[in-house]
């Protein structure tokens, strides 16, 4: 006679922990692919929304470009009390896209971005261009340092009167008072130490080209600030309302606020910063990067007057657009030991 099977005691029947082995395992897959659906639903909704978000930026940032644009355009021709209205306005609406361009970073892809900020770029070219060209401002009057051999000559001799009045710097060179206060500018100097008030400066375009050997203070908040060609300076700035851009600059030391800096063409040159999106590098080489550290007593005015976010510094953000190797640091920039940083700059 064949063996009955064997009963289970906690069961009561043949079998039952066999099924329920089944059961369990049935339910398992069944929930691993409910999940893996799910997780593929949302993956698919991200990609959706993602890409509605970088249709959307691209639209309204053209747009807004577009409309900038036009308004550069309109100044053609028109009197001057226009084309400065018109320039205002174009200046208000560039910062604005900058700002628009900064909260996006988050959802655009690295094509998008690099693609707006060179737009963007190029419409704050066009706009310093513009109002260059339509509202020429008076060039600098520089009187040179007087050489040791001079002056013992020139001793006796009464000051010339066009420099009657004009401020010194304490490198010695003097700078026609009216023509200081009409340009945002320091051009072609050699071992000096220069300044801007933020009266000076406040709310506009500060370019500093061919200095060499040179220490500048920019209190207050500029527009935007271009280095162009620095040489063994030291530069430290207000917070920038908008961009700062740096091209040929070797040997030097930086301390800047602003919502983007650009670099280019750049070495050995060690950078305090605060940027509230990432900063972009190209060309360059030997570039190190620390918090801003520069004070001074109005710094927290200037802060409030450039609307930066104090709160939101992303000076160890690098893009290097050179390096395009994705998880591994590029050899073009470093960050700075803090053993090594600045923390007092009057030294």
């Amino acid at each position: 006679m064949a063996a009955m099977p064997e009963i289970s005691q906690e069961t009561g029947f043949a079998g039952e922990s066999g099924a329920a082995t089944i059961q369990e395992r049935l339910q398992k897959r069944h929930q691993a692919r409910a999940e893996d659906a799910e997780r593929r639903k949302e993956a698919k909704e991200s990609k959706s929304v993602a890409e509605e978000q970088g249709e959307y930026f691209s639209s309204s940032f053209n747009a807004e470009r577009a409309s900038i644009e036009e308004l550069l355009s309109s100044c053609s021709g028109a009197d001057r009390a226009t084309v400065a209205q018109r320039l205002e306005e174009a200046t208000a609406k560039t910062l604005q896209l900058q700002k628009f361009l900064n909260d996006s970073t988050l959802f655009l892809t690295q094509y998008e971005l690099r693609k707006a900020q060179a737009a963007l770029q190029k419409l704050q070219s066009s706009l310093a261009e513009a109002r260059e060209e339509a509202l020429p401002r008076k060039k600098f009057a520089f009187r040179a340092r007087a050489k040791a051999t001079d002056k013992a000559s020139a001793a006796d001799a009464p000051p010339p009167p066009s420099d009657a009045g004009a401020p010194a710097d304490s490198g010695g060179a003097k700078v026609d008072g009216a023509a200081e206060s009409e340009q945002c500018s320091f051009s072609n100097m050699d071992g000096v130490c220069l300044t801007k008030t933020a009266e000076e400066i406040q709310k506009r375009d500060v370019l500093l080209t061919h200095l060499t050997n040179c220490k500048v203070r920019l209190f207050g908040s500029p527009s935007t600030l271009h280095l162009k060609h620095i040489d063994n300076c030291e530069i430290l700035c207000g917070p920038v309302s908008s961009s700062v851009f740096i091209d040929h600059c070797i040997n030097s030391t930086l301390a800047i606020s602003c919502q983007q800096l650009r670099t280019h063409n750049t070495t050995d040159t060690r950078v305090y910063l605060h940027v509230t999106s990432r900063a972009i590098i190209e060309d360059c080489h030997g570039v190190s990067f620390a918090p801003f550290s520069w004070s001074y007593p109005t710094l927290e005015e200037d802060f409030g007057v450039s609307g930066l976010d104090q709160d939101r510094n992303n000076w160890s953000q690098v893009d290097d657009f050179n390096w395009l190797a994705a998880g591994t640091h590029s050899p073009n920039w470093s960050v700075i030991p803090e053993a090594d940083r600045i923390t007092n700059w009057d030294l």
